[in-house]
């Protein structure tokens, strides 16, 4: 009597889609569930997101790296007053601490740019990734712009920075902050931009960069298109909605004719 086929012989023709996503492809079925070998991670993946959103960022690490690229830092808190309560009450994470709000004064002689790097809703995007993409950020902003102190800021929302950098008096505030996990992403930051930063500004009057992260947008690519909108969003005086990211056509402008051809057609055409 001949042998059943082997299903492990059966080649799987979403094995290859996989390679080239997180996302949760092709999860085959048992029946009418899924396979065990799917739950499993959908499990992990889930208490990865949550464990993102519930742990707090080691801020005396972050602190540690920040200050060897040269920025001066500064620690604030929001008014929620722990994890709980941040997470019920989002109106209280876009408000500075009483106390630290009166520790923030205008920087001497103004300044162009006020930094946030806040702990939002996922503590491994900023511990990963803020101080990397700081560092690619820093030598492609002008040498004469004024910056703020560089604010660590706990239990923070995006709109904490608005409060932030209204106190300092700064032209432009910039929010780094670990953004909402996904099941394939805890670990992904987002970047806001606001011109003219106030309490009560709209998310309409910001630029946002997000899903940066390695397996994303990764912190030196996203680190070149902020430094892009941080220039234009000065020269230009605005934000948001009236301030469109065209950084690709910049870099496509400033490249060389042959490097923007097909390599078969550079070589073709560059020959002797």
């Amino acid at each position: 009597m001949s042998q059943p086929p082997s299903t492990t012989d059966t080649p799987d023709a979403w094995e290859h889609w996989r390679r080239s996503t997180p996302a949760r492809i092709g999860l085959g079925r048992v029946g009418d569930a899924a396979p065990t070998a799917e739950l499993l991670r959908f499990g992990w993946a889930h208490a990865s997101a949550r464990d993102a959103i519930h742990a707090q960022p080691d801020l005396d690490a972050l602190e540690g790296a920040l200050q060897a690229q040269g920025w001066d830092t500064l620690r604030v808190k929001s008014q929620a007053s722990d994890r709980i309560t941040y997470l019920r009450r989002p109106d209280l994470g876009r408000l500075l601490d009483e106390a630290d709000a009166q520790r923030l004064q205008p920087v001497p002689g103004g300044c162009e740019v006020c930094i946030v790097v806040g702990d939002g809703l996922s503590a491994l995007a900023v511990e990963r990734h803020a101080a990397p993409l700081l560092a690619a950020l820093k030598p492609l902003l002008p040498s004469d712009w004024r910056y703020g102190p560089l604010v660590l800021a706990s239990q923070a929302r995006v709109a904490l920075a608005d409060d932030i950098g209204e106190r300092l008096g700064a032209r432009l505030s910039v929010m780094l902050i670990g953004e909402r996990p996904g099941l394939s992403s805890p670990d992904s930051l987002g970047l806001y931009l606001t011109f003219g930063p106030r309490r009560g500004r709209t998310d309409a009057e910001r630029n946002c960069i997000s899903n940066v992260r390695n397996e994303g947008l990764v912190p030196a690519a996203a680190a070149a298109r902020l430094a892009w909108l941080m220039r234009e969003s000065l020269r230009r005086a605005l934000s948001g909605v009236a301030l469109k990211d065209e950084s690709e056509n910049d870099t496509l402008e400033a490249a060389p004719a042959a490097a923007l051809l097909p390599a078969s057609k550079t070589n073709q055409e560059t020959s002797p």
